[in-house]
């Protein structure tokens, strides 16, 4: 189950001819995964992306940290 909102850190800049920018909040649809389902009970996985290898880990205080 996920906790957050995905639409809580997605922003789009409104600028208008004589104005300063307006920062709104724009719904925008992101996929979200539980880390749970992501890592199935391991402390970490590999994802392959353009060729390279990431190691994305839980660490010990639950935060997560992707490496190259």
């Amino acid at each position: 189950m996920n906790t957050h909102n995905p639409n809580d850190f997605r922003y789009r800049v409104r600028r208008s001819d004589d104005a300063a920018p307006r920062f709104d909040r724009v719904p925008l649809a992101v996929r979200t995964l539980s880390s749970n389902t992501l890592f199935q009970g391991e402390h970490e996985i590999g994802i392959e992306h353009h060729g390279a290898l990431y190691r994305l880990k839980i660490t010990r205080q639950g935060k997560l940290i992707l490496n190259k």
